[in-house]
């Protein structure tokens, strides 16, 4: 029967209460101290299965290395759990956050001071050198040797975990909902055994976000725009547009719908300046990614299209880290709702 930490230390002071000859024996001393050593910590191990790996975690990460992925879902993951001093590297921010306070605390992490590479990431050699015990990426990119990056199986050679959030193993996140950030959390909960953390967050996202899809049940769905403002993907003058992915879950509890859902197969959607036009568009949904004033993109969009009825209504809303995956999707339910359906609040 394995004997952990504290229950050794207990039944060390039980012994020397019944016997002097406990605090006397170096032999039982050093017994003592090797049962403590060899006992595993309290909740571990702690074994995870992703993308087809099985990545053991004998004990809770205290160097995690945060890649940019484009992302904030990794970095507000762990900040909501209270787990911000485990990060000595973070590259992820958008410099802007439904959640008060957030970009602030993204801001005051440290990165580690390292160059980042042409895809701007932390390359190898550099990864290496921060002496990681986890590595968070926001899909297997960020662990592909052909762009410079270490492999998970070369972080495993420095005694490195590794880990890919949900639906990122093949770099398609087309089919990403909601219940995808929830399995964030509670996969960072068990590997730093803040598992209780993990499930109030869920629990209270999930009642929020019930409430708001009550609210606006029965509702007619409004076609809604999502892109991101000032960004160009491709080749028309419209390619950051959302086809698919948690971007129409969020709307669909929200109580809208995508109106360029069926315009790609994939993420995004790389639409001309005349499909855009003959759509009807009831509502702009705009996320920030690092734009200051996101509010003005959307206002010169509904200037450009006057026939929309979101130009009509002046119906936008703009957003930014609440619309990924992460640990805040239920503040995007209730903004958009808010702004398809305001007479419901």
């Amino acid at each position: 029967m394995s004997i952990n930490r504290p229950v050794a230390i207990a039944l060390a002071a039980a012994c020397c209460l019944l016997t002097a000859a406990c605090g006397s024996s170096s032999d039982d001393k050093a017994s003592d101290q090797s049962t403590e050593a060899a006992a595993p910590k309290a909740g571990y191990p702690v074994t995870l299965d992703n993308c087809g790996r099985r990545e053991t975690f004998e004990k809770a990460p205290s160097r995690v290395v945060v890649m940019n992925g484009a992302s904030v879902a990794e970095v507000s993951t762990l900040l909501a759990l209270g787990l911000g001093d485990k990060i000595v590297a973070n590259q992820q921010t958008y410099g802007t956050s439904e959640v008060a306070g957030r970009a602030d605390a993204i801001k005051k992490l440290p990165t580690g001071d390292v160059e980042l590479n042409d895809a701007y990431d932390i390359p190898r050699e550099a990864m290496l050198g921060l002496r990681p015990d986890l590595v968070l990426s926001t899909t297997s990119y960020g662990f592909d040797e052909k762009n410079g990056f270490a492999t998970r199986d070369q972080l495993k050679n420095v005694g490195a975990n590794s880990y890919v959030s949900p639906q990122g193993c093949d770099q398609d996140t087309s089919e990403m909902t909601i219940a995808d950030s929830y399995q964030l959390l509670r996969d960072m909960g068990k590997v730093f055994h803040v598992g209780d953390r993990a499930e109030k967050l869920i629990a209270a996202s999930e009642k929020h976000i019930a409430a708001v899809s009550e609210k606006v049940k029965g509702e007619k769905a409004p076609n809604v725009m999502v892109l991101f403002s000032n960004m160009s993907m491709g080749g028309n003058d419209f390619s950051s547009v959302v086809a698919k992915g948690i971007y129409n879950d969020i709307l669909a509890e929200a109580g809208g719908t995508n109106a360029f859902e069926n315009a790609s197969k994939t993420s995004f959607a790389d639409l001309s300046k005349e499909k855009v036009a003959a759509t009807d568009v009831d509502a702009l949904v705009v996320i920030a990614y690092n734009d200051p004033d996101p509010a003005a993109y959307a206002k010169k969009l509904l200037k450009e299209f006057p026939q929309w009825p979101a130009a009509k209504n002046n119906a936008y809303v703009t957003l930014s880290d609440s619309m990924y995956l992460g640990p805040s999707n239920d503040l995007a339910v209730e903004k958009i709702a808010k702004t398809l359906h305001p007479d419901a609040f």
